[in-house]
């Protein structure tokens, strides 16, 4: 069984720009990271839905 992976903020923000900022593939900006592409494009919608709070880890309430 694998270990579940938990990734930063800034790690997810810095992936997202890889694809919205700098012009990369979504799978390739994910291969070269080491993540899936599913899970880049999860990332990508939730900040496009959420804009600066849609990382807002364990415990942070949104501004709802």
């Amino acid at each position: 069984m694998t270990e579940r992976r938990s990734y930063t903020d800034e790690f997810r923000l810095d992936a997202i720009s890889l694809v919205v900022d700098q012009g990369y593939a979504r799978a390739e900006a994910a291969r070269n990271l080491g993540i899936g592409a599913g899970m880049l494009g999860r990332w990508i919608r939730k900040h496009e839905q959420s804009g600066d709070h849609a990382f807002r880890g364990n415990g942070k309430l949104s501004p709802e």
